[in-house]
């Protein structure tokens, strides 16, 4: 890993140069973070990174979660490097590769039947909905508020919303047409009854419901298990398509996906990030008689395409990162320390006298700053304190901690990190948390929340 400086650039000038060149200087819209605009990674290592101007943190954030097994895992490393120096990407035909994640995939997610490979996540939920209005020949699709499922047009509303938005559309992006908006109905999460009245209303015109089963995009809301039923209860009953955006919740926590863990199997499913620890892939799989409608089988009617889906290094990334969740204590380790963070934090806060919940699951943790029960709905998560929220992860910087500084923005655990990593983090959150609290809180709060409030 780095050790300095690139060249003898800092940060600062490194991050101006790219600036004049990127747009905001970054390539995705959730890297522009206030505090950080000069932020240049020179190097990752296991639960490590390092920037231009020589500082290391201990990385909680893990690029929104994918590297389950920690960055620049060696296993994976090397089982990319061999795929790329025997096996460049044709675009044509089928390599054993990918026949042989395709049947892993298949064997571990109990709704896949059949699978096809993506570059995304947002490519896979983008298909899924295409092919579920294919199949039904229906217009309208469901959401929930609070879940986010990528960039396209269909599902790009009602993530972390504004409370004056709360209820009605409330799109993530201009240039969006009304008409597609409007094809989309946004539901609260985790009411039954909502789901109920909407198919009494609409259930003839619904083409799909998607759902993070876990809303992960705006920190950890756990589902009712009755709400999941609700919805493969309704659907079967209305012929609509289940889809399950597991882009997030699939591998990182179980190998074989919240629907192994609710009993509930949907009919697709969308996987990504921690499938290939952080190597671009993502899949969308589930009953074969709606996969066999995509193009990839000559002549059926749902056109399918991507000049990267199944990259061999790619594929050699996840068939490498696969092997290892199934022959390692991955989930175990991470479980454990994943535990241990939710239970010593929930402590810290009761001493310190700072009304919070700490929740998540699994590898995954997030501390609200509000009074009360874990949330269990977007709107709890009004309540949540973001001064606080995003002031203390602010300051977790000082103390070689990176928490993203954005609010609602949950953090993970890795394979790589260990329990003195955790000690590291309760020790600086104690006092990075008394050091907000001393000034009052964070003051420039502007950009902080993301994903919400654009202008049609």
């Amino acid at each position: 890993m780095s050790s300095g400086p690139v060249g003898n650039e800092s940060g600062a000038r490194l991050a101006e140069r790219a600036r004049q060149v990127v747009p905001g200087g970054v390539n995705s819209g959730q890297r522009s973070v206030p505090g950080l605009t000069d932020l240049v990674v020179t190097g990752t290592d296991g639960a490590r990174f390092r920037t231009a101007d020589g500082r290391e943190y201990t990385d909680f954030h893990s690029a929104f979660g994918p590297p389950l097994l920690g960055h620049n895992d060696p296993d994976v490393a090397r089982a990319t490097a061999e795929a790329g120096a025997t096996l460049g990407h044709m675009g044509v035909g089928v390599t054993e590769g990918e026949v042989l994640l395709a049947e892993q995939l298949t064997e571990l997610i109990p709704s896949i039947e059949k699978v096809l490979l993506t570059s995304t996540g947002s490519e896979a939920t983008f298909h899924a909905l295409r092919v579920s209005r294919a199949a039904t020949g229906r217009r309208l699709v469901v959401k929930f508020q609070g879940c986010y499922h990528g960039w396209h047009d269909a599902v790009s509303l009602n993530v972390i919303s504004a409370p004056s938005m709360v209820g009605s559309h409330d799109p993530i992006s201009t240039g969006i047409l009304p008409e597609v908006l409007e094809a989309t109905l946004v539901l609260p999460f985790n009411d039954s009854e909502a789901v109920r009245r909407a198919f009494a209303e609409h259930g003839s015109d619904i083409a799909a419901v998607i759902v993070e089963p876990v809303p992960h995009n705006v920190g950890a809301l756990l589902p009712y298990q009755e709400f999941l039923t609700t919805l493969r209860e309704e659907t079967t009953r209305a012929g609509s398509v289940l889809i399950f955006d597991e882009v997030i919740t699939g591998f990182r926590h179980d190998i074989g996906g919240w629907q192994k863990i609710s009993g509930i199997t949907p009919d697709l499913t969308t996987l990504g990030k921690a499938i290939a620890n952080g190597a671009p892939v993502g899949a969308i799989g589930g009953r074969a008689d709606l996969m066999d409608l995509f193009s990839t089988r000559p002549g059926a009617p749902a056109f399918f395409a991507g000049t990267y889906n199944g990259h061999p290094s790619v594929v050699a990334a996840a068939l490498a990162t696969l092997r290892k969740l199934r022959e390692e204590p991955v989930h175990e380790h991470v479980f454990r320390l994943g535990d241990r963070v939710r239970s010593e934090l929930t402590g810290l806060y009761e001493r310190l006298g700072v009304p919070a919940v700490v929740t998540g699951y699994g590898s995954v943790f997030v501390s609200y700053f509000m009074p009360g029960e874990a949330p269990r709905t977007y709107a709890d998560l009004l309540n949540n304190d973001a001064s606080l929220f995003v002031g203390y992860r602010r300051r977790l910087l000082d103390h070689g901690l990176f928490e993203l500084p954005l609010n609602l923005k949950r953090s993970h655990i890795s394979y790589a990190h260990t329990d003195a990593d955790v000690d590291r983090l309760i020790e600086g959150t104690e006092a990075a948390v008394k050091a907000v609290l001393a000034d009052g809180g964070a003051r420039d709060l502007e950009n902080t929340s993301t994903m919400g409030g654009a202008t049609r």
